[in-house]
């Protein structure tokens, strides 16, 4: 006999806070943010600030990278750029 909801385990528990690199999550996006050589970036660092998962790397207050590894593909940080300098592309173009 299987046990009732009253004797199963709470989940969802995050046992060990900062856990969240270990956990690579951009594997099943549809959509991927590619920066645009041909448009200067102003560094204005809008999709550092908008970015849901922290996906936008700075240094030394410039956008340096997009964490490709954690990224959904939500495009966020492409609305909101506002020279356009990150456009999303179909992750099928990248297999």
């Amino acid at each position: 006999m299987k046990p009732g909801w009253r004797e199963l385990e709470e989940g969802g528990k995050i046992l060990n806070a900062g856990n969240s690199a270990e956990h690579k999550t951009g594997d099943w996006r549809t959509f991927r943010p590619v920066l645009k050589e041909e448009v200067n970036c102003t560094h204005c660092m809008f999709c550092w600030i908008y970015c849901p998962e922290g996906c936008i790397e700075a240094k030394d207050g410039k956008r340096a990278d997009i964490l490709l590894d954690y990224c959904k593909g939500c495009g966020i940080c492409a609305k909101i750029c506002p020279v356009k300098a990150i456009e999303m592309k179909d992750e099928n173009e990248f297999k």
